[in-house]
């Protein structure tokens, strides 16, 4: 299995760079962001269960880490269609809180100050949407990347929710925690694996190691989705006969991912792997009709799944006002 691909050089280096980027001057409407910030929290019910998504912000990433198996035309037209810039990404940042029963869990913890300065809000988030952060009992982390798990840590070292459970997927915890993972990955990625295993060792998290289809809370288990880590899991929730998936990066783009599957990215680390899980998830998510929330796609990020032929498309959520 090629773990990292070599147009992740790219990537990083532009990611470094990425927040005075600036789109050019294109045949399509660009909405620029206000002057005094927008609701970063969107709250809707699942049966009985309370669902919460919640930004950690956003990522500008180089667009030429999408479809990198593709034509990279063909990729750049793509986008272009979409009224996407082919230059830039623009991903947002959706993590889902579920409150059922007595439980609430959080699903991944963001990037914190580590990561990109446009990221690292999920705290201040949940306190604008008046979750107190100490109430959460539960953290599951669908894989360790920077913007899912780099969060864990506090100015101090120490975790940043220390009274809650933290899950992570067996295989992910073992991956990353290899010993001398570092020194055989491209030197470019040894900052992800040593930020990941800071990030695992953290003081004050305790960790449940998850297989499979095991349960985090009454209502809340995880899937295995490897591909993009080898360890990613989802997280499903089920309550009242709905169900609900929170994708992690299963699935990155609202658009590549469901019209073109087979497609995947610089940042996936088993390519084919990816794209063998989403196909899986995406005929099971159509079939049965369950909705599904995109860590990337644009806030909040939850829809449907519509079958078109062999390909798919998105269809956001109709939202009822309380």
């Amino acid at each position: 299995m090629t773990i990292f691909r070599p147009n992740r050089r790219q990537m990083l280096a532009m990611a470094a760079s990425a927040p005075a980027l600036s789109l050019p001057v294109a045949a399509r409407a660009d909405l620029g962001g206000p002057a005094t910030g927008n609701p970063a929290h969107f709250s809707f019910t699942l049966g009985e269960a309370k669902l919460t998504v919640i930004s950690d912000g956003a990522l500008v990433l180089p667009a030429s880490g999408l479809g990198v198996n593709a034509d990279p035309e063909e990729v750049k037209a793509f986008l272009e269609s979409y009224f996407q810039s082919p230059e830039t990404h623009y991903s947002h940042t959706n993590h889902l809180l579920i409150e059922t029963g007595e439980a609430k869990v959080l699903v991944d913890v963001g990037s914190g100050n580590r990561f990109l300065d446009t990221a690292g809000r999920l705290m201040a988030n949940l306190e604008a949407a008046g979750v107190d952060p100490a109430s959460i009992t539960h953290v599951v982390i669908t894989h360790a990347h920077p913007d899912h798990v780099w969060g864990i840590r506090d100015d101090f070292d120490e975790a940043i929710l220390p009274d809650a459970q933290y899950f992570i997927g067996r295989a992910e915890h073992e991956f990353w925690m290899q010993d001398g993972l570092a020194t055989t990955v491209p030197a470019e990625m040894q900052q992800f694996v040593v930020g990941a295993q800071n990030s695992l060792q953290v003081e004050g998290a305790d960790w449940t190691l998850l297989d499979d289809g095991q349960e985090v809370a009454p209502g809340v288990r995880v899937i295995a989705s490897p591909g993009h880590t080898p360890g990613h899991m989802s997280v499903v929730v089920e309550s009242g006969g709905q169900q609900l998936i929170a994708l992690g990066d299963v699935m990155t783009h609202i658009h590549t991912n469901f019209v073109h599957p087979d497609w995947f990215n610089g940042f996936d680390m088993d390519g084919a792997q990816t794209v063998a899980t989403r196909r899986r998830i995406l005929d099971m998510a159509a079939t049965d009709r369950i909705a599904v929330l995109g860590y990337h796609f644009p806030f909040p990020g939850v829809g449907h799944v519509r079958r078109e032929g062999e390909a798919y498309s998105f269809v956001p959520a109709l939202w009822q006002w309380g």
